[in-house]
């Protein structure tokens, strides 16, 4: 999938350093559910990138720059074929690339590859109420906030809630912002 300023394509095990790299950068991973597992090593990276290549409730990309330099990556998780939904996620893992749009472009092409190939109804996703540059780009894309939980997660000393967004395929054919 390409856009104007980004390429999403299937991850590679040549993607395991900047991963590794990332991971281990506090100001990267304060944003993401992985906040409090341990950094992983080169080893255990590149086993996950194979066995990802195998899972059918996840679909994951690399994103990279139209460049072709790798900056993070984008997915649907959790996929719930029954019931027509998945989890978004998305993480910007090179920060010179942070808050330029990047993002928010490879989730437009990501939720659209959802809704119009694989056939979703609904996507959703959770994100800490401190990551306003991420809810400001989800918004952007589509998703709504759905729900608060407060006080969820510990971190750093202090609680933050957990905000709960979604989209709906037909929500996006009305704003325009998708082609039935």
């Amino acid at each position: 999938m390409k856009g104007k300023k980004v390429v999403l394509r299937p991850l590679s095990l040549k993607d395991a350093p900047n991963f590794c790299r990332w991971i281990k950068d506090p100001e990267v991973t304060r944003f993401l559910s992985i906040y409090d597992q341990a950094p992983l090593n080169l080893k255990e990276e590149r086993e996950w990138l194979r066995k990802n290549r195998q899972d059918k409730n996840n679909f994951r990309l690399a994103i990279d720059t139209i460049d072709g330099v790798h900056i993070g990556t984008v997915g649907l998780n959790r996929i719930d074929r029954l019931n027509k939904r998945a989890e978004y996620g998305i993480f910007i893992g090179d920060k010179k690339y942070w808050g330029q749009g990047y993002g928010t472009e490879a989730g437009k092409l990501m939720i659209e590859y959802g809704f119009k190939k694989m056939g979703f109804h609904r996507i959703f996703l959770q994100v800490i109420a401190y990551n306003v540059r991420g809810i400001k780009s989800y918004k952007k894309i589509g998703f709504k906030v759905e729900g608060r939980f407060r006080e969820h997660i510990f971190r750093d000393g202090f609680w933050h809630d957990k905000i709960w967004m979604g989209v709906l395929k037909e929500e996006l054919i009305k704003a325009k912002k998708l082609k039935k």
